[in-house]
């Protein structure tokens, strides 16, 4: 008798996720059917052998005036239903509503900010893992961000969501099919930007080819910036290197990279000239100073793991200095003074 009742719990349970799956897949292929075709093109166009194209270099090395651009992270299309709701269908209407307001808001800045770049997690889904929903929630990100004033470049970062905890080579492909270089560096008002694949320094078990490329990549701009006398150097990436200070006494923690990451490149950072780090991943604000570098960490423009609200942070460069600050979406201004 106990036999036959567990083979009818068994039988109910598998029952049941074959009828959730079937659900999740259905509900996803709807939801890419009703989203409107926005070509790769778009998102593609703005990076080329790892450089953005936009920016000249001859005109962007040298600081001019005082200028300022938006960092976002964690649109995360779909998070706030599957994570933070527990809800078993996709559904991204939450995040479909922060970011249309994200949207309107940055169209309304005055001056317009030279550039807007997303630190990453643009989706929930994986796309290694659920192909279906990633193409929905890609399309819906296409379908929104592509409506930034065209004069404003919308550049993105790669995040574990965009390719993986462990990223696997037709994930990485993946990626740079439908976003671009999942690295790059540009110029811009005198500030040398250098946008780094976290997921490499994070776990590259299965990517250790990419992983040496983007790391001699990298090396290569840090000597380049260190040979340019007074160069300005910014970080633009998705896991941050640590959330307060590297005396944080987790070893490993999934919201940071590793002590053993930590002692292999900041001190190299440093000595190349880097200012700051923007960073995502956490869904909340925080931040910390390791000698001359600051890291800082902004919350989501979706969901919040924490007490902050959805929002985007500007910031503001100076000749001798870089400034910023996060607004939570109804707070971001209309205008920015310099």
């Amino acid at each position: 008798m106990h036999v036959i009742v567990t083979g009818i719990v068994i039988s109910s349970f598998v029952f049941s996720m074959f009828v959730v799956s079937s659900l999740m897949s259905d509900k996803a292929t709807e939801l890419h059917r009703q989203e409107p075709n926005v070509s790769n093109n778009e998102w593609k166009i703005r990076t080329e052998n790892n450089n953005v194209n936009f920016f000249k270099k001859e005109v962007e090395e040298e600081w001019q005036s005082p200028w300022y651009f938006i960092q976002g992270a964690d649109p995360q299309y779909g998070l706030i239903e599957r994570y933070i709701n527990k809800n078993p269908i996709p559904n991204w209407d939450k995040e479909i509503e922060l970011t249309e307001k994200v949207v309107e808001k940055i169209n309304s800045l005055n001056p317009k900010p030279r550039f807007f770049v997303i630190c990453g997690d643009l989706c929930d889904a994986v796309p290694t893992e659920n192909p279906d929903l990633y193409k929905a929630q890609e399309a819906t990100f296409k379908r929104i961000f592509s409506k930034i004033d065209p004069s404003i470049p919308v550049l993105v970062t790669c995040g574990n969501h965009d390719v993986g905890d462990q990223p696997l080579p037709e994930g990485l492909e993946i990626y740079k099919a439908s976003w671009g270089d999942d690295y790059y560096s540009f110029w811009c008002g005198g500030v040398l930007f250098l946008t780094i694949n976290s997921q490499y320094l994070a776990d590259s078990k299965y990517v250790g080819e990419f992983a040496s490329k983007h790391e001699e990549w990298l090396y290569e701009q840090l000597k380049l910036a260190k040979s340019k006398s007074g160069s300005r150097v910014v970080l633009l990436q998705h896991i941050p290197w640590f959330l307060k200070s590297t005396d944080e006494e987790v070893e490993k923690s999934y919201f940071t990279l590793s002590k053993e990451v930590q002692r292999a490149m900041l001190d190299k950072l440093v000595d190349a000239g880097v200012e700051k780090a923007f960073c995502g991943h956490y869904h909340r604000n925080a931040g910390g100073t390791y000698k001359t570098m600051e890291v800082v960490v902004s919350s989501a423009i979706g969901g919040q793991l924490g007490p902050d609200k959805s929002g985007i942070r500007v910031v503001k460069v100076y000749k001798d200095k870089i400034e910023h600050e996060y607004y939570p979406i109804d707070d971001i201004p209309s205008s920015v003074k310099l």
